[in-house]
């Protein structure tokens, strides 16, 4: 106990080290002393001494001093990874959020189809309606939408990787508008659930997947500084120095 201690006050230097808090076996001739730490930065942790003695040797040496969380030491919140943090509305311009090859919610288009296609096109626009939008009142909110945060012109949408017409996000609109603007329903796009234009784009396009770089190999190194002993016959001397002589060797 007395070692134990003595490693665990010179590494908490210049912080005293406080009471013996106990001992536990780890194997064949190795025990560990805890002893609870004054350091005001770690409040509820231990400095934890493991010591050991070698087989047939008669001194006991320290194997290891660190410094332990208890029960009441206030710890960091586990690490999370990256994408399992991301928030909506956190994307700004010239982020890139890569799409997972097997996300949920992406599936080839060939795949999605179902009938509500053909209820797309037997709807009439305004049935069961007063009024509707005229041509003016259309071309007035095409040209807004465009001209606005959600069209190619945007921050965002310049330093995209591609525009929102290739994203499997990107829900067209009815009508005539279908053929401009559509519904982001991508929920960690900025965008998500407004109406963009076809051309606009942001980091988090469906496309926008990883591809791990390939593995690249330096050039072959030539060493330079060494050399090899090859043993010279007697008999080939003369045809030897005239080959040097040739090569432009004396």
């Amino acid at each position: 106990m007395d070692l134990a201690r003595e490693a665990a006050e010179e590494t908490a230097y210049p912080f005293p080290v406080g009471e013996h808090l106990g001992l536990r076996p780890e194997g064949d001739r190795v025990v560990t002393h805890d002893f609870a730490s004054h350091d005001p930065a770690y409040v509820g942790w231990r400095w934890s001494v493991t010591v050991t003695r070698a087989s047939r040797a008669k001194i006991v040496t320290v194997s290891e001093c660190v410094l332990l969380p208890g029960d009441d030491a206030l710890l960091a919140p586990p690490w999370v990874p990256w994408l399992e943090r991301l928030r909506p509305g956190d994307l700004g311009p010239g982020d890139l959020l890569p799409t997972a090859p097997d996300d949920v919610r992406l599936v080839p288009g060939y795949t999605q189809v179902d009938d509500s296609i053909e209820h797309e096109a037997a709807w009439e626009l305004g049935l069961g309606r007063v009024r509707v939008l005229s041509q003016e009142g259309r071309d007035e909110a095409a040209a807004r939408w465009y001209d606005g945060v959600a069209g190619p012109r945007a921050s965002i949408a310049t330093s995209a990787p591609a525009q929102c017409s290739t994203c499997g996000f990107f829900v067209a609109l009815a009508g005539e508008l279908r053929q401009v603007f559509g519904v982001c329903a991508n929920e960690y796009a900025p965008d998500d659930g407004r109406v963009v234009s076809a051309d606009h784009g942001c980091g988090a396009h469906s496309e926008a997947v990883s591809i791990p770089a390939a593995s690249e190999h330096g050039p072959p190194i030539i060493d330079e500084l060494g050399y090899d002993v090859v043993p010279v016959g007697a008999a080939a001397d003369g045809a030897e120095i005239q080959d040097e002589e040739a090569l432009g060797h004396s």
